[in-house]
């Protein structure tokens, strides 16, 4: 597995070339840019400013894995759903100019008075629309564990059943303790979306979450792909990128390299 920096929040003040030098100096292997942070690779670029992105992915060993969006599809209001499609669409066209792999999309509330199984299939059938649509672009939509109540693994289990497209993913996030089951185990939850991960999250190695094992089944799952620490602000470049070596470390003596 390769180990890979999302930007926020630790990056979020960082421009592009910073975040490439940081990931190159620490020997971070990808990262997954954030909408809305100061790096700015956003769906108002022009033509030519894209064209620079790629430009600057392509003389750099850093992957550009992926943009991170805050798309969302539990909203009951069809305009604003067809909006949060709509804008994925062109966060997926985006992504395709700038040579990222993927976007990162996310469930986020069970509006009230509304049942839930009832939004769970609505976000499953936005996220098969918009994947369908990336996959013309090679473009993978990732889902992210996300949300108060969205996150817990059957809700994401629900989703994903509304959401047969093979290009629709999951990206596992880390959550703790949400993805433990009652009896303190991570695997039951962890099986319930294993075919489906594209994508993982990781955060604080040392938070209590059984990092340990997340890796091992990862690994025994054949997952080759990238973790990406998402982190808290770590002071300035120069602490967060200290930060950032000891935290490269951690991960490769808790089984992640």
């Amino acid at each position: 597995m390769k180990l890979g920096l999302v930007t926020y929040n630790i990056a979020s003040t960082w421009d592009l070339e910073t975040v490439l030098r940081v990931c190159q100096e620490v020997g971070l292997a990808g990262v997954e840019l954030r909408t809305s942070h100061a790096h700015g690779v956003e769906i108002t670029l022009t033509e030519a400013q894209r064209r620079e992105v790629a430009a600057r992915f392509a003389d750099s060993p850093v992957h550009l894995v992926g943009l991170g969006s805050t798309y969302e599809y539990h909203s009951p209001d069809p305009a604003e759903l067809r909006r949060q499609i709509d804008g994925t669409k062109a966060a997926v066209r985006l992504a395709a100019a700038v040579g990222a792999d993927g976007v990162k999309v996310r469930p986020n509330a069970l509006p009230e008075g509304i049942p839930a199984e009832r939004t769970l299939a609505q976000i499953g059938r936005a996220l098969n629309e918009v994947a369908a649509d990336a996959a013309d672009f090679g473009v993978e939509i990732r889902l992210e564990v996300h949300g108060k109540t969205t996150c817990l693994p059957p809700n994401l289990a629900a989703i994903m059943a509304a959401a047969p497209h093979p290009n629709a993913k999951v990206c596992w996030n880390s959550n703790y303790p949400n993805d433990l089951d009652a009896a303190g185990r991570i695997e039951p939850h962890f099986r319930l979306l294993a075919d489906r991960i594209g994508l993982v999250h990781i955060n604080r190695l040392h938070c209590g979450y059984p990092y340990a094992e997340l890796f091992r089944l990862l690994k025994a799952g054949g997952y080759e792909g990238y973790c990406l620490a998402e982190l808290p602000a770590a002071g300035d470049v120069t602490c967060a990128t200290e930060f950032l070596r000891y935290y490269r470390q951690s991960f490769e003596l808790l089984g992640g390299a």
